[in-house]
């Protein structure tokens, strides 16, 4: 395609639109001669033209109508970025349908509704691009895609979500409970009015799936990762953790267990302090990604933000126009060519920390490791510190075993008459 000019329609100027434009604008020159071709915003899709934005721009430019932009014959490439499944999925098919490339940021949208936009691209011949889905600023999907797609990727490890990083740094670092480690993220703008999404594990959820599906080459649907959030994690824990060596973080896993089944699944876990993710702080994210050939490789950086987010939408901008220039539209599609069966989390094998608290007095500990031998755990460590006179606070590190088993065992041990409470049962991962 012979074109001089490129001309964008953006859905959405939120935070991530924001930090689009600031980035478009910012770097203008240097993008453009990476490009070959200048970028120009034609139109922005907001709810409400009249709302102070983040970054000024030209009200003739705003509509509250997203198919005056979807529509317009003059818009190249549509940036959506509005969030959720519905509109955004409608407005994504339109775009699509009316010969438009998609660049998304919408991590909800791709990880359950990714199959038919997908296919719809596929049918188009053009490219949806979704860096920004997942990582914030962390290049992760291309390299997947690209770079690493001569390798069998057996393992994809993460934490990915600011939020709850975030939170759990506070409480490890400086001793505060959950909910105040919760005010401060929301005072520092790191969680929204309503964190639900981020403490129990949903945006994860959503991220894993979307990296699943890459690494294994087939469809993993969100239903089917099992997702566990982080409201159950005390004070307590994290002083356990650190007394052992290690911390706590909300981890999302995928992992190859056969040529048919995988593994994927959200929830926080005990890493040893030697542990490459255990050392990330505050609001950034780190992905391992382990490969046959290449083996480990760790992508680290901001995980959320204006400016981290609209640097990966940029980036898949600044790629499908070179695709549009150059008539290779659609080059890298959907590569969900196989079927991998999602194994329940009953029958996940990992170590468990098991906390509770016992009536302090003789053969309470074998009382315990009788139910445990039982279901056939074997016990890697314990460690017991006296409460008050009555009663103590065993912690039990577990050998490998499968989830099943780990919950019939602690569902039998809170019927021990010494039993007062288990009080956490957290997984550890190596």
């Amino acid at each position: 395609m012979n074109k001089e000019v490129i001309h964008l329609g953006i859905l959405g100027l939120g935070v991530v639109g924001s930090g689009t434009v600031e980035v478009l604008r910012r770097n203008r020159d240097s993008i453009e001669r990476k490009i070959g071709a200048r970028l120009e915003i034609r139109r922005i899709a907001v709810r409400d033209v009249n709302k102070p934005r983040r970054v000024p721009v030209d009200r003739s430019l705003l509509t509250n109508n997203a198919y005056e932009v979807i529509d317009d014959p003059q818009v190249d490439i549509v940036v959506e970025l509005i969030g959720g499944v519905h509109p955004a999925k409608e407005y994504v098919l339109r775009a699509l349908e009316n010969g438009k490339p998609v660049v998304s940021a919408n991590k909800e949208l791709l990880a359950k509704e990714g199959a038919d936009i997908m296919m719809a691209a596929g049918r188009c011949h053009l490219d949806f691009a979704f860096e920004g889905s997942v990582g914030g600023g962390i290049p992760i999907i291309q390299p997947m895609k690209n770079a690493l797609a001569g390798n069998r990727i057996e393992r994809v490890m993460g934490i990915v979500n600011g939020t709850t990083n975030y939170i759990l740094t506070k409480m490890a670092e400086d001793g505060t409970d959950f909910d105040q480690a919760l005010k401060e993220a929301q005072a520092q703008g790191y969680a929204e009015a309503d964190p639900s999404a981020d403490v129990n594990g949903h945006d994860a959820q959503y991220k894993i799936a979307i990296l699943a599906s890459i690494a294994f080459t087939a469809r993993v649907k969100v239903d089917d990762v099992y997702c566990e959030g982080i409201t159950k994690i005390t004070r307590t824990d994290m002083e356990w953790a650190n007394r052992l060596g290690y911390a706590i973080k909300l981890v999302a896993i995928a992992q190859e267990v056969s040529p048919k089944a995988v593994q994927v699944r959200v929830h926080p876990a005990l890493l040893p302090l030697s542990h490459p993710l255990a050392s990330v702080r505050d609001v950034y994210n780190a992905i391992l990604v382990h490969g046959d050939a290449v083996g480990d490789v760790m992508f680290y950086g901001r995980g959320a933000g204006s400016l981290p987010t609209g640097s990966a939408v940029v980036g898949d901008i600044i790629d499908v126009s070179r695709n549009l220039l150059f008539g290779s539209s659609g080059r890298v599609g959907c590569t969900c060519f196989d079927q991998r069966y999602v194994i329940p989390i009953e029958q996940v094998e990992t170590s468990y920390y098991v906390r509770m608290r016992v009536q302090d007095r003789p053969n309470v500990l074998a009382q315990v490791a009788g139910v445990f031998g039982i279901h056939h755990i074997s016990i890697s460590s314990v460690v017991q510190r006296q409460i008050n006179p009555q009663e103590a606070e065993i912690v039990w590190i577990t050998h490998r075993t499968q989830e099943g088993a780990i919950r019939h065992a602690t569902a039998e041990i809170r019927r021990l008459p010494v039993v007062m409470d288990v009080c956490s049962t957290i997984r550890v991962e190596e």
